[in-house]
């Protein structure tokens, strides 16, 4: 009855994805659940690089709020002529560090891209 109602469900949406698709043209139960685990495995593994990339977006994010913060703190310390200064140093010190992570770190943290290997 259960296959019957999988078989149902198959003919009556046509739009499935083809992970789906490939699901319901297949007759054997044990078909149908190596094709389920694979695809849970696919699922699994997209999400977990989605977690990846939002917390190197969150992380980068604190990381450049903490110098700003710093440039007030730092900005509050100083005499009022010298305010203009050390704003300029820590946009330089901003600056800086997004070139050396551009030239040295990403390539370090994600390894070459595939435009570098051709």
């Amino acid at each position: 009855a259960i296959l019957a109602q999988g078989s149902c469900l198959c003919a009556r949406v046509p739009a499935l994805p083809s992970c789906l698709q490939r699901y319901c043209e297949m007759s054997t139960l044990e078909d149908r659940v190596a094709a389920l685990e694979a695809a849970l495995e696919t699922a699994k593994a997209d999400y977990n690089e989605s977690l990846d990339t939002i917390w190197m977006l969150l992380a980068s994010m604190l990381v450049f709020f903490m110098h700003s913060g710093f440039s007030l703190l730092e900005s509050g310390t100083v005499r009022f002529k010298n305010t203009q200064n050390i704003l300029a140093k820590n946009l330089l010190v901003i600056t800086v560090g997004f070139l050396c992570w551009y030239v040295i770190g990403y390539p370090l943290a994600f390894g070459a891209t595939e435009k570098t290997l051709n």
